[in-house]
């Protein structure tokens, strides 16, 4: 405060005020009454204390900008732990993902060998159904062709007994099987 008034004083003697023609300390002398109003003004200025306002002011808004700054250190702070956070949840779902996609890999690996396993047991199941339709099929066109050569052999013995055969011949024969029939039914 006192370097205030020491630089004020000192302008206005150091002021251009001394290079005006005249009398320096008269009232028609225009720098005389500049620097009488600009002393008045600072007068005033420090009678209503305006540079402690403003030092106040100056002293408020430091504070409100320490204080500022204090909170945007601390959302900082905050942001980086929740950034660090983030981070340890992304590699976390990262390690999640990973396991479920090598969990998913074996699972596929698995299903694949069982699926081969299985169509294999198919494939012998159905070479075993093929072999046994086969194998009744010959089975079938076996009996067929017996059951066919059984029908021409009896007509063949058919014809030749009948026309070897006499009627004596065939009564002598059909009494040996009345005979034979009896004979298994008692």
């Amino acid at each position: 405060m006192r370097n205030i008034i020491a630089l004020v004083l000192t302008a206005g003697v150091a002021s251009p005020a001394f290079a005006a023609s005249g009398p320096f300390f008269s009232l028609s002398n225009t720098n005389f009454i500049v620097t009488i109003s600009f002393i008045l003004f600072i007068g005033v200025l420090f009678y209503y204390k305006v540079p402690g306002m403003i030092g106040a002011q100056l002293d408020k808004r430091s504070d409100g900008i320490r204080s500022e700054l204090d909170e945007a250190r601390s959302l900082r702070e905050e942001a980086q732990s929740v950034l660090a956070s983030y981070e340890r949840k992304h590699k976390e779902v990262k390690d999640q993902a990973d396991r479920i996609v090598a969990n998913a890999k074996a699972e596929a690996a698995t299903a694949a060998d069982q699926a081969r396993e299985e169509l294999k047991q198919s494939i012998t199941r159905r070479l075993a159904a093929a072999e046994e339709q086969i194998e009744s099929a010959q089975a079938s066109a076996v009996k067929e062709v017996r059951d066919q050569a059984i029908g021409i052999a009896v007509a063949a013995a058919n014809q030749v007994i009948a026309k070897q055969m006499t009627a004596a011949d065939g009564n002598k024969l059909i009494d040996a099987a009345i005979a034979d029939v009896g004979a298994k039914l008692h």
